[in-house]
């Protein structure tokens, strides 16, 4: 499952919720899955409209009393002790990291005891954590959305009045596809900002997709925009490129350069920080460069939006002075997230349909050494018990 998110009058942190409970989410169960970790809140939910637009206007009811701020180590543990799923835990973490850093360049601060103001709140607690927890329920898989709309003039927090977009927008936004708008106020609040970010893996274009359902999220302020203060989210089935063998096929961008007078030291951290930054893979192949020095060839797959942050990562981090870019097609097996239950625990896995439509499971590693450790078993005892569990229950798993 995809999602498309339409930010045509910006984001905020209720309008993204409000929009996936549209979607399907439903408020009881978020309370439920929020209470054991927030304490003090109450979600209500109310339908409005919009230049004739349907939407959930979402509303976070706290006794938490104004001017109530945490700092990220608070909020850092609080995550970090909750009962989650791991995939909206590390969400949860990223995004808050995402504005920690922010704060942190803008106001010189350590990044550790930065206090949050407005986002350190319980709604804004609930909104960030709530919308991993509802993108979790929905399924979705992977998230698209369009450039980000800014707005103009000046707005009014803890800090004092602030140019519009806020700093701390600005900052979170680094590398992001921007765009003006007509809007006369904040459309784009810090939280929107790092959930949008933290989410998405592609902005541009809605992809080719299969459209299911569209939920609408409302916003609270008057923003003197032609367009209605919504948030639009719309859920699919990618549909791609793909031959009649069921073979996907998309047109993707690979970048090389050599290096030979680099740290090997650097290397791991050189790909681990690439493939964190949307890289779709990264090898390095020993290469006999001019005056038969040897050096490494680093080669780097990506998508094309992703193409000039990781060019400027891979000549920010080494020492290479230039990069070459072509542009190939890649054919590739359909891959989608699933999850299989052992005597271990429930382990991730990759569901990977062939040319055939055979279907097969291969364990995931990060999951099979979570539970290497967990349960003191050599990893390869683990990997090969997962393939035990896939083999005697046939098809074995359920997708998430």
């Amino acid at each position: 499952m995809i999602a498309y998110v339409d930010m045509f009058s910006g984001i905020s942190g209720d309008m993204m919720l409000g929009a996936l409970v549209d979607l399907g989410v439903p408020v009881d169960w978020l309370t439920e899955k929020l209470s054991p970790v927030l304490s003090g809140f109450q979600l209500k939910t109310d339908t409005v409209f919009r230049h004739h637009l349907k939407a959930v206007n979402l509303t976070v009811e706290t006794q938490e009393g104004r001017g109530i701020s945490r700092n990220y180590t608070d909020i850092r543990t609080l995550i970090e002790n909750a009962d989650l799923p791991e995939k909206v835990k590390a969400n949860c973490l990223k995004a808050f990291h995402k504005i920690a850093a922010a704060e942190s360049r803008i106001h010189g601060h350590d990044m550790d005891t930065i206090h949050f103001h407005e986002i350190g709140g319980i709604d804004s607690l609930v909104d960030i954590v709530g919308t991993f927890l509802a993108v979790d329920y929905l399924g979705i898989d992977r998230v698209y959305a369009s450039a980000v709309p800014l707005g103009s003039g000046v707005v009014q927090c803890a800090h004092g009045i602030l140019p519009v977009p806020v700093p701390a927008v600005l900052s979170i936004l680094k590398d992001t596809p921007v765009k003006a708008s007509d809007a006369k106020t904040e459309i784009v609040t810090p939280t929107g900002a790092a959930l949008i970010t933290t989410l998405t893996a592609a902005f541009g274009p809605m992809p080719e997709m299969k459209i299911q359902k569209t939920g609408y999220g409302a916003g609270k302020r008057e923003t003197g925009s032609a367009l209605p203060n919504l948030l639009r989210i719309i859920l699919g089935e990618k549909t791609g490129e793909a031959d009649r063998s069921g073979i996907q096929k998309e047109t993707i961008q690979v970048i090389k350069t050599n290096i030979d007078d680099m740290s090997p030291e650097i290397s791991g951290y050189l790909m681990d920080i690439l493939l964190e930054n949307q890289a779709l893979d990264v090898c390095f192949t020993p290469v006999q460069m001019k005056k038969n020095r040897p050096g490494v060839q680093v080669e780097v797959l990506c998508r094309k939006e992703h193409l000039d942050a990781l060019v400027r990562l891979i000549l920010t981090e080494t020492s290479s002075i230039g990069v070459r870019v072509r542009e190939w097609d890649r054919f590739f097996l359909l891959r989608e997230p699933a999850e299989i239950s052992t005597s271990l625990g429930i382990i991730q896995v990759k569901k990977i349909t062939g040319p055939d439509h055979r279907v097969r499971f291969v364990p995931e590693y990060e999951s099979v050494k979570k539970a290497a450790r967990e349960n003191r078993l050599p990893l390869q005892e683990v990997y090969n018990r997962v393939l035990v569990d896939i083999n005697l229950t046939g098809k074995g798993t359920e997708d998430r």
